[in-house]
């Protein structure tokens, strides 16, 4: 089939196949191209999109990648580095002193085809360091960003040059928090570039099953199933592709799971009718064993990827299936946080990306039928399937389970000299809100301008509404997006809901155990059962709850938080709002369990926070 195709330029990995699946999500062909592709790869394309980028600068040294491309009378639009590179090539600048991490308003003004069937004010989604401080000839400001009325304007934060047909977004348009960013992607491709619709999700399904036919040939997969969505999907698809004889499902307690889940998993996959060649092994203590004594984030995940592995093959001589395939049910965003292409830097190793698993999918023992699309498109691709709503609808539980939600520590203190600057920056930040903010001696892992992070959480008093238990979502989010902005070395935002602010906080020595899980199954347990409850489990996407090693006033324990987000594919997040009902009830229920001495509630949005703290 001929198709009419947008070439996106991946100068960083983490958004370039999210701008191309949105593209397809409008039925548009959409490539990935490199930035040093030669200019015959862009010649027969209707346009180009130039991706954001976690490793490149527009300010400074001149960035390297094929100019050529200006040359082509093909429309061109920059998003965030894509954005300043266009500006820079056409005579603007570019300068390093605004910072943005997460929701601004852009203000739009003058009508324009990009913004057809927009208000006048939209709300989208930033992270950058760089930003374009003037234009060159022929280009106009299309619109410029603010975090609220009355703040200070962040100018040009989107150009047009109808002459040169290049444009420029500072933000980012394909993640789901810029609200009408499909649109915009839309409306270049149709509006600017005369695109034809040539792309849909049901040719993508056939696709991927004649792939998956020509890679396994004869041969049969074991697939490695948590009952997660990923996971699940991959089982029908490859059972599609391949018929359920040639398909066996291993399914791994690996005393990482959540209350009671690995019953329920095996309950569901023989519902659905896959209970045929389905497998289990409780490996708790493998995984257990493996993790003893390990603090740092990745080696964690590095470990369990690793114990995966060795249960997989263990299990695959006992059953007489070591030459079978490794199934996985790996999903892009694990590929990109991982640092699985080219410009993308590893945010957290996944399980399912360590590196002995790197090399079984170079020698082509790995089938991922998944591989290329996000959370939502797996579930649209399940309900094809007839796949039950319950099973689609699960919150995404990540392959190392409460591994990654049960922080470790070698209980060694912050040092003074670390902490006293951010609280001073805090304290600033803060000077015209009405509660206070402490930053806590313990860190965790986030993303900035798609980069790594790992840096220190700030503790918000908790501001409830006229003494209500309703919290005040727009101060404190606000108050939090301040701090971003103005103080580096903080990459989360919680406010306390315990009944008094804590005043001391002390590291405290923990690693993984038995006891430690068993406490966090309790307080998960307790969470998620109240969003179900109050019938909130469809609306909240996730819900991770962490407890972390803290002295908290003395009282030596668990520092417990929970953190509900919102969200689409997970490139972007925000928390989700839970009424103060819930909240008071999960507060009186979790702090009465033995061993929590706090509670908080993480309001961060990714970025700068991940949406797991490791």
């Amino acid at each position: 089939m001929q198709h009419d195709t947008i070439a996106v330029v991946d100068f960083g990995g983490q958004y370039a196949h999210l701008i191309a699946t949105k593209l397809r999500l409008q039925n548009i062909h959409a490539e990935i191209r490199q930035p040093e592709d030669p200019i015959e790869a862009f010649t027969s394309c209707k346009g180009i999109i130039l991706s954001g980028s976690p490793a490149l600068s527009s300010h400074g040294e001149d960035s390297e990648y094929n100019k050529a491309i200006y040359d082509l009378d093909i429309p061109i639009l920059g998003f965030c580095f894509g954005h300043q590179e266009i500006a820079k090539h056409y005579g603007g600048t570019v300068v390093n002193d605004k910072q943005e991490w997460g929701r601004a308003h852009l203000h739009i003004l003058i009508d324009h085809p990009l913004m057809k069937g927009l208000g006048k004010v939209e709300q989208v989604w930033m992270s950058h360091n760089d930003t374009v401080s003037s234009l060159g000839p022929d280009f106009e400001e299309l619109g410029y960003t603010a975090l609220d009325q009355g703040e200070d304007k962040h100018r040009y934060a989107a150009i047009v040059s109808d002459k040169h047909k290049r444009y420029g977004f500072q933000y980012h348009p394909e993640v789901d928090d810029t609200i009408h960013g499909d649109e915009m992607i839309r409306n270049f491709a149709y509006e600017i570039c005369g695109c034809k619709p040539s792309w849909t999700l049901e040719n993508f399904l056939d696709e991927e099953i004649e792939k998956i036919r020509k890679l396994v040939g004869d041969e049969s997969v074991f697939l490695l199933a948590s009952g997660g969505v990923d996971s699940t999907v991959a089982a029908r698809v490859l059972g599609e592709a391949l018929g359920p004889e040639r398909l066996h499902l291993l399914h791994v307690d690996n005393g990482l799971m959540r209350k009671n889940e690995s019953e329920q998993v095996l309950e569901s996959f023989h519902k659905m009718g896959l209970g045929e060649n389905l497998h289990f092994i409780d490996a708790t203590d493998d995984f257990l064993s493996a993790l003893s004594g390990l603090v740092e984030p990745e080696e964690k995940r590095h470990a369990i990827g690793k114990t995966f592995v060795d249960v997989f093959e263990k299990e695959a001589r006992k059953l007489g299936m070591e030459t079978h395939l490794l199934g996985q049910g790996t999903i892009y965003p694990d590929t990109i946080e991982t640092g699985g292409t080219k410009r993308a830097d590893t945010i957290k190793t996944h399980h399912n990306r360590v590196p002995i698993i790197e090399e079984m999918i170079a020698a082509g023992k790995v089938v991922e039928p998944l591989a290329e699309l996000y959370k939502t498109e797996v579930r649209n691709v399940g309900l094809s399937l007839d796949i039950p709503e319950e099973m689609i609808w699960r919150h995404p539980f990540p392959g190392p389970g409460l591994g990654v939600r049960l922080l470790c520590s070698d209980g060694e203190p912050i040092p003074a000299e670390e902490l006293n600057p951010l609280q001073t920056g805090i304290d600033k930040a803060l000077a015209d809100y009405p509660f206070s903010g402490t930053a806590l001696p313990l860190k965790s892992v986030g993303v900035k301008a798609d980069l790594r992070t790992y840096e220190h959480p700030v503790l918000l008093e908790g501001h409830h509404l006229d003494g209500s238990k309703e919290l005040d979502w727009r101060h404190l989010e606000k108050a939090a997006g301040l701090i971003y902005k103005m103080v580096p070395g903080i990459n989360r935002c919680i406010c306390n809901l315990a009944p008094q602010m804590p005043q001391s906080f002390a590291p405290r020595a923990g690693s993984v155990t038995k006891e430690r899980l068993d406490l966090l199954r309790e307080a998960d347990n307790f969470v998620m059962e109240g969003l179900k409850r109050h019938n909130l489990y469809q609306k909240v996407w996730q819900c991770p709850t962490v407890i972390v090693p803290l002295t908290v006033d003395g009282n030596e324990g668990e520092f417990c938080i929970i953190r509900p987000i919102e969200t689409e594919r997970a490139m972007s997040a925000v928390a989700s709002h839970l009424p103060g009902t819930l909240l008071a009830e999960l507060t009186e229920s979790i702090l009465a369990l033995p061993g929590i001495v706090g509670l908080a509630y993480d309001i961060t949005t990714k970025p700068p926070g991940t949406i797991e703290w490791e």
